[in-house]
């Protein structure tokens, strides 16, 4: 995952690529990144958009840099199914 701290609003961009031609889910996040201000933001909204609980969005690596590993917790299909539609597929 990708994250873009201090945009204009909170936000899923979509699929994109990183620099080893990987694909990465691209997420923008309004908070600032300080004080833990945008993990809370981005898994807040990752939450929200999948319709899962707060508690099964967990930031896995990452803490720290834009470049984030998620855990997220729920049934697989479903999720791989809401995040296509969340891309446009």
């Amino acid at each position: 995952m990708r994250a873009t701290p201090r945009a204009s609003r909170s936000q899923i961009a979509g699929i994109g690529l990183d620099a080893d031609g990987r694909s990465v889910l691209a997420v923008r996040i309004a908070a600032p990144p300080s004080e833990g201000a945008a993990n809370a933001a981005l898994t807040d909204l990752l939450a929200a958009e999948l319709g899962i609980r707060k508690r099964d969005v967990v930031i896995h690596r990452g803490e720290t840099g834009r470049n984030k590993q998620v855990h997220v917790a729920g049934d697989a299909r479903a999720l791989i199914a809401r995040l296509e539609a969340l891309n446009g597929g």
